[in-house]
């Protein structure tokens, strides 16, 4: 880049420090005479060209390879951070996998825990059926002959009162 800019500039600079005669009548004659003031033209420009590279190109060139050098490092800081971001991000959603793996079989052993002691009840109950049942049987029976003789002893007394009634006349 450097050699191409002073290549050009040094073209240019020959280019317009030739004295370039138009003939102003003719309109198509161009003469370029060459003489001592060409060399002095091509000295000042070297001279130039000499004090523009130190005071101008190398800074300014220096300055881009500069921030050039930055950009790179800039741009390797982001593609690691973006590495480090997609790794992390991999990890949060393993780890969140195997949390919603880790919850469902949990969500399974207490549904099973759940069936397992609710069929425990039931068995418990239907095994207490049959003895709150013969309770039950037994107590009916129990109230069915009290009520039975406490029914005959009224049935007696009701029978005589009746035949008094009757009969018009105590019965024994």
């Amino acid at each position: 880049m450097k050699k191409q800019l002073f290549f050009f500039s040094f073209l240019l600079s020959v280019l317009i420090s030739t004295n370039v005669a138009f003939a102003a009548e003719e309109k198509s004659l161009v003469a370029v005479i060459p003489d001592i003031s060409l060399l002095y033209q091509m000295g000042i420009f070297l001279a130039l060209v000499f004090i523009l590279n130190i005071l101008l190109y190398k800074p300014i060139l220096s300055i881009i390879d500069r921030r050039k050098k930055q950009l790179e490092e800039s741009e390797n800081e982001i593609k690691l951070f973006n590495e480090s971001v997609e790794k992390r991000v991999a990890e949060y959603e393993e780890k969140l996998k195997q949390a919603k793996l880790k919850a469902s079989d949990l969500k399974k052993e207490i549904i099973q825990e759940g069936a397992n002691q609710a069929k425990n009840i039931v068995d418990a109950v239907r095994n207490e059926i049959p003895v709150i049942a013969r309770e039950f049987q037994q107590k009916m029976d129990k109230e069915v002959d009290r009520a039975k003789l406490i029914l005959d002893g009224y049935s007696k007394e009701l029978s005589l009162q009746i035949a008094q009634k009757i009969l018009g006349r105590p019965v024994q």
